[in-house]
């Protein structure tokens, strides 16, 4: 029922701003903008606002005072960005506003390449804004590469200053479509507080050597949809954060990367449950980890349930499937403690291919809260190698079993110090 009330809901979204953004093109006829106190229509800003796509000249004032006229607009009204490279230092698209938005971005706009030229860790932000359609084949360039080769940005020391190339927060009614990020310093896209808002046909595109540049994060949300889009990057192709509900990630191609995970949970205070995900249709390729869910020993409390990962194809990926409660990386954490996040009603369904590892099912949940009601259902994932067929390891947990299970479930011994994931 999830996934078919989120394709609706996000179906209904799309006609609703379709409709409305129509109506805004019959009344602003042609491209040369709005003309008037607030009277919708389309707002081109190289005619209007003087934008020039030389990438030199910076598109930031031009983009703001068109999203300035648009966001006043009684009627909808829709922001065009022509065909052509554009220079944008950075920039923050405020609401409310009073009607929809389209914003079209049918050209290329490129980030300052020296990440010091950044104040704050966020290139372009979408700002507490409901109704808004981002659509049209753009692509926004994060010019990331000397950031990658920053010393220590490897183990993510610094990582965390670097700029987003797009943050959305506290959208309601929100639709990106047909856009693609490329080479983001940080994370590509960063989802928080928002409400029914979904990403189709969407593109992120990075190195497999990036770091710390997730796909799509989400955090604090309530109805996000990820469908039928394309992730290569160095890190998670979808990261799923706390507070996180009603999501369907559907369609996915993901790889390079670290897979579809949701987590890390249970290392700061006060984080909020994650209920109600569904990944379903989705394509892994020579990913470190495939559909994984991961908290961190020692730390803070917290709960994530009604979980379900299905149909899956695995090829050459690393950890096809895993539960990580002992989730540590660069060795910062209280590996000898459990986890306090508890998981429960959790399935992977018709997941197949093959394991870059052995371990191609490995489920290591909290000794103290163990996950409750795991589900494994045919399971076909094949190893090859020197080293032998592919296992399954369970750790404090006891799955229920169904249909076709390769490698038989649960089979093998845990090691005492089991392999630590990306």
């Amino acid at each position: 029922m999830a996934i078919q009330f989120n394709f609706i809901s996000s179906m209904l979204i799309l006609l609703l701003l379709t409709r409305s953004f129509a109506k805004a093109r019959e009344a602003g006829g042609g491209g040369g903008g709005s003309g008037g106190g607030g009277g919708g229509g389309v707002i081109d800003v190289v005619a209007k606002f003087g934008a020039k796509a030389d990438e030199k000249t910076d598109l930031s004032k031009p983009l703001l005072d068109a999203w300035k006229e648009a966001c006043a607009s009684t009627s909808p009204a829709k922001i065009v960005i022509p065909k052509g490279t554009y220079f944008l230092s950075t920039a923050t698209l405020d609401g409310p506003c009073k009607a929809p938005i389209e914003l079209q971005v049918e050209g290329t706009m490129k980030a300052p390449a020296d990440p010091s030229a950044f104040k704050e860790p966020k290139w372009i932000a979408f700002n507490r804004i409901e109704n808004i359609k981002l659509s049209s084949g753009g692509v926004f360039d994060g010019q990331g590469t000397t950031a990658y080769k920053r010393e220590g940005c490897d183990k993510h020391n610094f990582c965390g200053s670097l700029p987003i190339n797009l943050r959305f927060d506290f959208l309601t009614n929100a639709m990106i479509q047909g856009i693609t990020t490329k080479d983001s310093k940080q994370f590509h896209v960063n989802v928080l507080g928002c409400k029914n808002i979904t990403f189709e046909h969407f593109t992120v595109s990075a190195p497999g050597e990036s770091p710390n540049t997730d796909g799509i994060h989400i955090g604090r949300s309530d109805g996000v949809n990820v469908l039928n889009t394309e992730i290569k990057t160095g890190d998670d192709c979808v990261s799923i954060g706390d507070g996180s509900k009603n999501l369907v990630i559907n369609g996915v191609t993901c790889g390079p990367g670290h897979g579809i995970s949701i987590g890390s949970l249970g290392l700061f205070k006060n984080e909020e449950p994650v209920d109600g995900v569904i990944v379903k249709n989705c394509t892994l390729t020579n990913t470190s980890n495939g559909v994984r869910i991961k908290s961190w020993p020692g730390a803070e409390p917290g709960t994530c349930s009604n979980i379900h990962f299905e149909d899956i194809t695995v090829t050459n990926v690393s950890s096809p499937i895993i539960i990580d409660q002992k989730y540590c990386p660069w060795n910062k954490c209280k590996i000898n403690e459990e986890s306090k996040v508890k998981l429960s009603n959790i399935s992977f369904k018709n997941i197949h291919g093959t394991s870059a590892l052995l371990e191609a099912v490995k489920i290591i949940c909290s000794a103290t809260l163990p996950c409750e009601n795991v589900e494994l259902a045919d399971i076909e994932i094949t190893h090859s190698g020197p080293t032998g067929p592919a296992v399954s390891q369970c750790s404090n947990v006891k799955p229920k079993v169904s249909g076709k299970q390769n490698p038989a479930a649960c089979s093998a011994p845990v090691p005492a110090n089991p392999t630590p994931t990306s």
